[in-house]
């Protein structure tokens, strides 16, 4: 699955077949791993939140959302650099799914209560890339904001 994943995701004319779901969902786990090592402090605690993010999304176990993180991990080492990556989900994933994406991206940069500029940077970054407007990438980061208090 990540190789195939991979072969997308470095492909310079990736083809327009949508993703698999399993593939969509290894996508966000790697942008969300990217995402929380682009401060340069890939904690436990965002290794956490990422986890759960995982396992809420879809359903997983514990155990089975830190085998999704290991594999994404992976993936985010052999991905190439956001703006492709991004794009690449941007091609295979849904609006609604895109913006469920940055939703995803928020629960994590606010893991650890900081609103991080690298974080922050990347967020934006994406969801330019992802084809995400202002307003709901705004609407996200609150629906997140009002969930952690």
């Amino acid at each position: 699955m990540f190789g195939r994943l991979l072969n997308i995701l470095n492909d310079p004319a990736p083809a327009l077949d949508p993703l698999a779901s399993d593939e969509r969902e290894l996508a966000l786990a790697a942008l969300l791993v990217r995402l929380a090592r682009s401060d340069g402090n890939y904690d436990d605690e965002e290794k956490v939140r990422i986890d759960r993010v995982l396992a809420a999304r879809n359903g997983l176990s514990t155990r089975e959302a830190t085998e999704l993180r290991h594999h994404a991990e992976e993936v985010e080492v052999g991905a190439p650099d956001t703006v492709r990556f991004t794009r690449a989900l941007k091609d295979k994933v849904a609006y609604e799914d895109r913006t469920g994406v940055i939703e995803a991206l928020w629960d994590v940069a606010l893991a650890d209560g900081v609103r991080d500029v690298h974080e922050e940077t990347l967020i934006r970054l994406a969801s330019k890339l992802l084809g995400v407007n202002d307003v709901d990438s705004a609407l996200a980061r609150q629906r997140v904001e009002a969930r952690r208090t």
